[in-house]
């Protein structure tokens, strides 16, 4: 009799284990299939839309250059609106603030800094939408990113160019005084506090 209540008890608990692994898979894959879901992204109709908002009458070629971009990249799931200055002659450097927009993990106040070295002369004080491709946390963007050579793209005093951190892409979408779409090396640095060290 003993012998049976433990036979018993024993398949009762393999069967209650077995019964709670099971479970615990497919709790664990409906939360890897929730995790793998594509990130939230911004349709090309509501950036065009952000951006004449933003830069107001001096975005004339505003739909063409962001079209350029979707093009290439295809819809960013961040974007970036803020102000800069810059100068160079041969050597500058680059500052700016603004705000990062996602979707699925609200606005963030962020800064910008870099040097540039190259064929790259003038100064501007931009106003500046930067379209964030793969960005797969906040935390990813404070890094910097190197400057794709000859990416620059000019159509009616709105232009790109394109910067990239591993699989992550930011592509700058400037209009403003002044011209600097020069061919260029240099990179940006995005921080989430201000500083004046470029590098």
């Amino acid at each position: 009799m003993n012998w049976l209540a433990t036979t018993f008890a024993r398949r009762a608990l393999l069967a209650l284990f077995a019964l709670g692994v099971l479970s615990a898979t497919t709790m664990d894959g409906r939360a890897d299939q929730g995790s793998t879901l594509p990130p939230q992204t911004y349709g090309e109709d509501e950036i065009v839309t952000a951006g004449h908002q933003f830069f107001g009458s001096v975005s004339g070629g505003l739909a063409s250059v962001v079209e350029r971009a979707f093009s290439q990249f295809g819809e960013p799931n961040g974007y970036i609106l803020g102000e800069e200055g810059s100068g160079a002659f041969v050597a500058g450097a680059r500052f700016g603030e603004g705000h990062l927009y996602t979707r699925n993990a609200g606005t963030h106040k962020i800064f910008w800094q870099g040097p540039s070295v190259g064929w790259d002369f003038g100064g501007d004080g931009a106003r500046t939408m930067m379209l964030v491709y793969d960005l797969p946390s906040i935390e990813a963007i404070y890094n910097r990113f190197l400057g794709v050579n000859g990416s620059a793209y000019l159509v009616g005093g709105v232009g790109m160019t394109v910067l990239t951190n591993h699989d992550i892409v930011v592509v700058p979408v400037r209009a403003g005084v002044g011209a600097r779409l020069g061919i260029n090396m240099g990179y940006l640095k995005f921080t989430d506090k201000p500083t004046w060290n470029p590098f």
